[in-house]
């Protein structure tokens, strides 16, 4: 599979799209910020930049702060593939996050979705 595309997508082009899918359900955009920050390590000042710079998913992911240590936790298939056999380490992020925002919109507890 070319991954090439979803890398050079910019974070800020797919982050409404999140924030949507969220609020549908009855979420919140707090609540998406929330997944991103304990995903990668960033904070509401660093993401507030990602967006404005318009940074690439594949930067993203390059520069994020610090990866979760329970990633490992996030499990299951998303668009097809099961997240924790994705064998390209970027995309497999990719997957991380949406399935964590898919666990949001189906109104899975946060601390289930943050895996404590």
């Amino acid at each position: 599979m070319d991954n090439t595309r979803v890398y050079k997508m910019s974070f800020a082009s797919v982050y409404p799209h999140y924030i949507n899918k969220a609020e549908k359900k009855g979420r919140t955009k707090a609540e998406v910020d929330e997944i991103i920050f304990w995903l990668t390590g960033y904070d509401e000042q660093a993401l507030q930049n990602i967006i404005g710079n318009k940074t690439d998913f594949e930067t993203f992911f390059a520069r994020a702060p610090q990866l979760n240590p329970n990633v490992s936790k996030i499990t299951g298939v998303i668009c097809g593939y099961r997240v924790e056999e994705i064998e390209d380490k970027i995309m497999q992020k990719v997957r991380y996050l949406d399935k964590l925002i898919d666990e949001l919109a189906k109104g899975k507890a946060m601390d289930k979705i943050l895996r404590k």
